[in-house]
């Protein structure tokens, strides 16, 4: 795979984690600086560096599967464990919302793009 097409689809699901980190931090009133935005986005991006270890995503990270359901599994998943151990909130409709719009984020511009 070229080195420009991984760092570009990194770049895309970093950004796409960012978006969705500032987004819940407006929509809460908590503003969207650079030291809440990485308190928020922490755990979600941890989970995404797994999911593209997981799912070897340097070999095809455009393709919705198996790089693209691994890496929103991941960000989900691990993003939720890591904000339990720290203390933050992990009720049952932030894991709904969480899963939803991290799906359409991540898998969406694989889905949009058709890029393997």
């Amino acid at each position: 795979m070229n080195p420009r097409h991984v760092a570009a689809a990194a770049a895309a699901d970093t950004a796409a984690i960012l978006a969705f980190c500032a987004l819940g931090r407006r929509s809460h009133d908590e503003g969207v600086h650079v030291a809440g935005l990485s308190k928020t986005a922490w755990p979600f991006l941890s989970g995404t560096a797994v999911g593209w270890l997981l799912s070897r995503g340097w070999r095809a990270p455009g393709a919705l599967r198996p790089t693209g359901l691994v890496v929103w599994l991941s960000t989900v998943i691990v993003g939720m464990v890591l904000r339990k151990v720290s203390s933050a909130t992990v009720a049952a409709p932030f894991v709904a919302v969480t899963s939803a719009v991290t799906a359409v984020l991540l898998l969406g511009w694989r889905a949009a793009t058709g890029v393997r």
